[in-house]
This record gives C-alpha cells, sequence and structure tokens, in this order.
C-alpha cells in the first residue's frame, strides 16, 4: 500500500534533484538549492558536485567539509550519515533499502554510517547496514557488504582488508 508521506519526500527530491542537475555549479543558485535539498543536514564548507541521485534526500545527514563528486547515487530509504571531512569520489552509491526475497513488495531498511575522514573510492557500493570506520579507505569499484574498521584499507568484491592504516600518521 502506497505511503502518502514517502511518495511526497519522494516527489520533493526528485524536483530538487532536477533543478540540481540542471543548474551552473558554484552559483549562488545552485548553492541554495543544495541546501534545500539536504534538509536531513548539510554542514559547512561541503563541495557536493552534479549530477545526483537519491530518493529521499531528507534522511541524508552530512557534516562538515565533505566532498561528494559527481554521479553520486543513493537509495536512501534508510538514514545516511556522512560524518565530518569525508571524500566520497565519482560514481559511488550507497544503498539502505532492499527488497525481501520472497515478498518482493516488502522493503528491508538498513542506515549506513561513513565515520570522520573516510575515503570512499570511485565506483564504490556500500550496501545496507554497512558503517565504514574513521580513517578507512575503500578502493575503487570495490562492494561493501560487512563494516569497515577504523584506519582500514578496503577492496574487492566483496570488500576485504587490504592493510591497516598507522594511526600515528593521521
Amino acid at each position: 500500500m502506497p505511503n502518502p508521506e514517502r511518495q511526497a519526500k519522494v516527489k520533493r527530491t526528485t524536483e530538487v534533484l532536477f533543478k540540481i542537475n540542471n543548474t551552473m555549479p558554484f552559483t549562488n543558485e545552485y548553492n541554495a538549492l543544495v541546501k534545500e535539498l539536504f534538509t536531513g543536514g548539510l554542514g559547512e564548507n561541503c563541495y557536493i558536485l552534479a549530477p545526483l541521485y537519491m530518493n529521499i534526500a531528507d534522511n541524508l545527514h552530512i557534516g562538515d567539509n565533505v566532498c561528494i563528486n559527481p554521479y553520486f547515487k543513493c537509495m536512501s530509504a534508510g538514514n545516511i550519515f556522512i560524518e565530518d571531512n569525508v571524500q566520497i569520489a565519482m560514481n559511488v552509491s550507497i544503498i539502505t533499502n532492499n527488497h525481501d526475497f520472497y515478498d518482493r513488495a516488502i522493503i528491508t531498511i538498513k542506515d549506513v554510517v561513513i565515520k570522520k575522514n573516510a575515503w570512499i573510492g570511485a565506483g564504490a557500493t556500500i550496501l545496507a547496514g554497512v558503517t565504514i570506520g574513521e580513517n578507512a579507505v575503500v578502493g575503487a569499484g570495490s562492494v561493501v557488504t560487512h563494516d569497515v574498521e577504523a584506519n582500514t584499507v578496503v577492496a574487492g568484491n566483496p570488500a576485504r582488508i587490504i592493510r591497516k592504516l598507522d594511526s600515528v600518521k593521521l
């Protein structure tokens, strides 16, 4: 059964995204639209470049000094928490929802958290329920199916630990 509140949020997100995706970046109009889009919270000094896609922008919570490059895609029925100083490369997907294996009309939802100073490489996909730890690095093209510990580099499909980072240098 359709949820009118959810449908209204999707409609609002779609309309604002259309405007953002068709507006010159770094203009006052573009910046105002980005602020209008992220009603869940948008920190200071963020760098967000279109084109973007998401279904419910209200569920994105973005900290300070976050960099989101073009072709960022979110299936955001659940919440996505992006903490301070996170870098997200081009063509990254974050997915908070899935379908039940037996009854595809049922949507399952789990939040995604990206902790401070994490770096998500180009073309990576982060699946529902995952937390990316502080200072973690997700390699380009990786599919992250499980939590990533702080100060860890992961890569591959599915993403696996490549190495630990020296926390003294961070």
